[in-house]
C-alpha cells in the first residue's frame, strides 16, 4: 500500500507542476498573446539547455543513491551532503557559461529572468525524499507555493508588456518550492565530518546518467527551440501549448516512475530479481491501461479542444495535439521500462543509448520535417524519436522480459480505446464546443472505457480488487 500511496502523493504533484500552467494558459493566452506565449516558450527552452547543466543527472543519480543507502543514514547523510555540494559546483560553472551567452540573446534581459530558475537548482533536493520514499513533504510544501504563484499570476500580469514580470514569478515559484524542502532535513540526515566528504566520487556515476537526461532535454525542447529559429517564435508557443496539454495528461502515468524507481533500486539491492520482473509487469500493464485510455481520449477531443482552451489565435494547437497523442502511450511505456527497470537495476548504458538514440533520430529529422511541416513536422518528429526510444527498450530487455505478460492485457485495451474513441470524435466534430459539450465528451469516453473493459474483463481488475481487499484488511 505503500507503493499505491506514493504514487497517489506523486501523481498529484506532478500534475499540479503542469496542471496550474495550464489552468494560468487559458488566461496567459490571452494576456500575453500568442507572440508573448511563443517568446516565453523559446527563451525557456534556451534556459533549460543550462538547467540540464546545473542538474548534472542528479535528480535520478541522488534518488537511486539515497535509496540504495537509506538503510545506513550515516552514509546515506554523507552521500547527501557530497551531491549537493557538487550541484552546487556544477550551477556556478553553468551561470558563467550562461553570462557568456547573454549578448549573443535575442531577449537578454528576458533570459536574465529565466536564469531565476536555474538558481533555483541548487535548492533542488527533492531527490533525497524520493530516494526515502517520503512524497508528502515535497507535495505539501511545493504545491502551496504553486498556488501562490498562481495567485500572483492572475493579480499582477494584466498585459502584454507583463511578460518579465510572469517569467519571474514562475522562476520564483521554482526557487520558494524548492527552499521549503530545507526545514526537513534535521529529521533526516545525520551530521557529518566536512573534512571527510569526497563530492567528485559522484561525478562520474552522475555524468552517466547526465548523458540520458541530456538527450531527453535535447528531443522534449530542441523541437521549441529550432521552431523559434526556423518558424518563428509563434510556432514554438503552439508547440508549447500543445505539449503541456499532453504532458498534464502524462504526468498521471509517469508519476509511477518515480516513485517506483527507488522501490525497484531497494529490492535490486536485497537480490530480489523476481520481485523486480513482477513489478514491472504490474506497473507497465497499469501505465497500458492508463496511457491508452488518454490517448484515444484526447485524441477525440482535440481538434476543437485546443483552439477553445487557448482562444483566438491558438487553432494550430488542436491538430498538433491530435498528432502528438500517441506519444501519451510511448513515454509511458518508455518510463516504466526505463526508468522503473534499466535505471535501478543499473542497466545504465542501455538506458542512455535509447536517449541517445532518440535524440540522434531527433537532431537528424528535426530540420527538414520543420523547414517542411512546419509545427506538425516538430510534432511528428517527436513522435518518431519517441517510438525509436521505446521500441529500443524493448528490444534491449526481449531475453530478460516475458513480453507476453508484457503485453497480456493491451489488446483489451486498445479495443477499448478505439470504441471509445470513435463517439467522442465524432461528437467533438458534430457539436458547438463549449465548456458543458468537452465535459460531456470526457463523461462520455470515461463510461465507454470502463464498459469495455468490465466485459473484457482484463486481469488488471483482479489485481485493483486485491488491493481494496488489502485496504479494507488494514495492511
Amino acid at each position: 500500500m505503500k507503493v499505491v500511496r506514493n504514487y497517489l502523493y506523486n501523481a498529484g504533484y506532478q500534475l499540479l507542476l503542469v496542471l496550474l500552467p495550464l489552468v494560468t494558459a487559458t488566461y496567459i493566452s490571452r494576456v500575453l498573446t500568442n507572440t508573448g506565449v511563443g517568446i516565453n516558450s523559446y527563451t525557456n527552452s534556451i534556459i533549460s539547455y543550462f538547467i540540464l547543466f546545473g542538474s548534472l543527472g542528479i535528480n535520478l543519480y541522488g534518488n537511486r543513491e539515497i535509496a540504495y543507502l537509506r538503510n545506513k543514514p550515516q552514509k546515506m547523510s554523507q552521500a547527501f551532503w557530497e551531491i549537493v555540494i557538487l550541484r552546487v559546483l556544477a550551477v556556478i560553472l553553468a551561470y558563467i557559461v550562461f553570462f557568456i551567452y547573454i549578448p549573443f540573446s535575442r531577449h537578454p534581459t528576458l533570459m536574465i529572468f529565466q536564469s531565476i530558475n536555474l538558481l533555483a537548482v541548487i535548492l533542488d533536493i527533492s531527490w533525497l525524499y524520493m530516494g526515502i520514499e517520503d512524497f508528502k513533504k515535497t507535495v505539501t510544501r511545493n504545491t502551496l507555493v504553486k498556488i501562490i504563484s498562481l495567485i500572483a499570476i492572475f493579480m499582477f500580469v494584466k498585459n502584454k508588456s507583463d511578460l518579465g514580470l510572469y517569467i519571474i514569478i514562475l522562476g520564483l515559484g521554482s526557487l520558494l518550492g524548492n527552499l521549503t524542502l530545507w526545514p526537513f532535513l534535521r529529521g533526516v540526515i545525520k551530521r557529518v565530518k566536512w573534512n571527510q566528504l569526497h563530492p567528485f566520487q559522484h561525478l562520474r556515476p552522475s555524468l552517466v546518467l547526465f548523458f540520458p537526461q541530456a538527450a531527453i532535454t535535447v528531443y522534449a525542447v530542441l523541437n521549441k527551440t529550432m521552431l523559434g529559429l526556423i518558424a518563428g517564435t509563434v510556432n514554438s508557443g503552439y508547440y508549447n501549448n500543445a505539449d503541456t496539454i499532453i504532458k498534464t495528461v502524462l504526468a498521471l502515468a509517469t508519476a509511477t516512475g518515480t516513485v517506483m524507481l527507488p522501490h525497484v533500486a531497494n529490492a535490486f539491492a536485497k537480490g530480489e530479481k523476481a520481485k523486480v520482473n513482477q513489478m514491472l509487469y504490474d506497473s507497465f500493464d497499469f501505465i497500458s491501461f492508463l496511457t491508452v485510455a488518454m490517448m484515444f481520449g484526447l485524441a477525440g477531443l482535440s481538434l476543437h479542444l485546443g483552439p477553445y482552451f487557448y482562444g483566438r489565435g491558438f487553432q494550430p494547437v488542436g491538430l498538433a495535439m491530435l498528432l502528438e497523442s500517441p506519444v501519451i502511450l510511448l513515454i509511458g511505456w518508455s518510463n516504466a521500462i526505463g526508468t522503473q527497470f534499466l535505471l535501478p537495476t543499473n542497466h545504465n548504458k542501455e538506458f542512455t543509448t535509447s536517449v541517445v538514440l532518440g535524440a540522434s533520430v531527433n537532431i537528424i529529422i528535426n530540420f527538414p520535417m520543420i523547414y517542411f511541416g512546419g509545427l506538425n513536422g516538430a510534432i511528428l518528429a517527436t513522435v518518431i524519436s519517441e517510438t525509436c526510444v521505446t521500441g529500443y527498450q524493448l528490444w534491449v530487455v526481449r531475453k530478460t522480459i516475458n513480453f507476453h505478460l508484457l503485453f497480456l492485457n493491451l489488446p483489451k485495451y486498445l479495443i477499448a480505446g478505439v470504441l471509445m474513441f470513435i463517439p467522442v470524435f465524432w461528437i467533438n466534430n458534430s457539436v458547438h464546443t463549449s465548456i458543458l459539450s468537452i465535459g460531456a465528451e470526457v463523461l462520455l469516453g470515461i463510461i465507454v472505457y470502463a464498459v469495455m473493459i468490465l466485459l473484457l474483463r482484463p486481469t488488471i481488475l483482479e489485481k485493483a480488487k486485491k488491493i481494496l481487499a488489502e485496504k479494507r484488511a488494514g495492511r
